[in-house]
């Protein structure tokens, strides 16, 4: 059972509603369970995901997490994994009812040669809508099991609901690539940013214009500093970068960089988060930043809260982002309803 965790109630201060979950007793300010379900009443399956806005709608996609949690024998790390299940995609005009809109990238079974074997690992799918060419593009992180083959993978569509048609995986400019997401700048062009070097140093690699793969202009930053799980937003002509730790399926602090340009020289910031277990990023770890109302610093930080020994009962934290005179606070908010 996919049980929603909501952590906001309230993002701006107009009121809007992000979700409306099935009301449950406060237990304490990291621990507040609703169930978050799509239109026709099942739970909502979106995990590592992001946030498309494509005129009017915003369209959720995640992985999608089923099945026995195993554990991958003879690692290093607690490599707990559950079957590829492919990418699917939710549609809402208000972020508040979601409707279920299929599995718009489908895994394969008994083919261990595809990318997109169950046996395989499909995480963090972003997409972007290309203008010049009218199609929607998804990168994702593509790996086999033991998180050895470290591959970018990119499929496209026409429509932002699928289905995807899956071109294939390469290392950006040779460089191995695990967590990652993809901005999309004001001027058109985009940028894939993904845990590198063995998960040691971060890149940004600008896109090429069709947005199908990495051109040569990248840049390494956080050097040594073990950082994934990227999201980054734009605000007042400054760029941010929130990140996680490199601690497995635990959650620790999220951390900030600020650039003036994407490929540029970015500056380290404090731990963001305010509030009760801001220490673990409130259990969680980041994915996807939604701007909301950006002149105004408003923004919608979406996170998942991993439960490694289940994953498919891992849980959602959405939390209001805000940047204020350069400086991004992501404030604790308890469910007011």
């Amino acid at each position: 059972m996919f049980r929603f965790l909501l952590v906001l109630s309230l993002v701006l201060n107009s009121g809007l509603l992000l979700a409306q979950p099935r009301k449950q007793p406060v237990k304490n300010s990291s621990e507040q369970a609703g169930l978050w379900k799509d239109t026709d009443g099942h739970f909502i399956n979106a995990h590592g995901g992001g946030m498309l806005q494509h005129k009017g709608t915003y369209y959720w996609f995640g992985e999608i997490k089923k099945g026995k949690t195993w554990l991958v024998p003879g690692q290093s790390w607690e490599c707990y994994r559950v079957p590829a299940g492919g990418i699917s995609c939710y549609s809402s005009k208000d972020l508040k009812a979601w409707k279920y809109e299929g599995v718009v990238l489908s895994a394969t079974t008994n083919n261990r040669r595809s990318d997109l074997d169950t046996s395989n690992v499909i995480e963090r799918p972003k997409v972007v809508y290309n203008q010049k060419t009218g199609q929607f593009v998804m990168w994702m992180h593509i790996d086999h099991k033991d998180y050895s083959y470290a591959h970018a993978g990119v499929a496209v569509s026409n429509k932002p609901t699928g289905p995807y048609r899956y071109l294939g995986s390469l290392k950006p400019n040779g460089h191995d690539s695990r967590d990652m997401t993809v901005f999309q700048d004001d001027d058109g062009k985009a940028y894939l940013i993904h845990s590198s070097e063995n998960n040691n140093t971060l890149h940004i690699n600008l896109l090429s214009d069709d947005y199908l793969k990495p051109t040569n202009w990248y840049i390494r930053l956080l050097e040594g500093k073990r950082r994934e799980a990227p999201a980054l937003v734009k605000q007042a002509g400054k760029y941010y970068l929130i990140t996680s730790d490199c601690t497995g399926w635990s959650p620790n602090p999220a951390s900030v960089a600020v650039a003036d340009s994407p490929l540029g020289k970015w500056t380290t910031q404090a731990n963001p988060c305010v509030g009760p277990n801001a220490e673990t990023t409130f259990q969680s770890q980041s994915t996807y930043i939604v701007p909301l109302d950006p002149k105004q610093g408003k923004f919608l930080f979406m996170a998942d809260r991993w439960n490694k020994t289940n994953l498919e009962d891992s849980r959602y934290v959405w939390l209001p982002l805000d940047i204020k005179a350069g400086k991004v606070t992501i404030p604790w908010q308890a469910n007011r309803l």
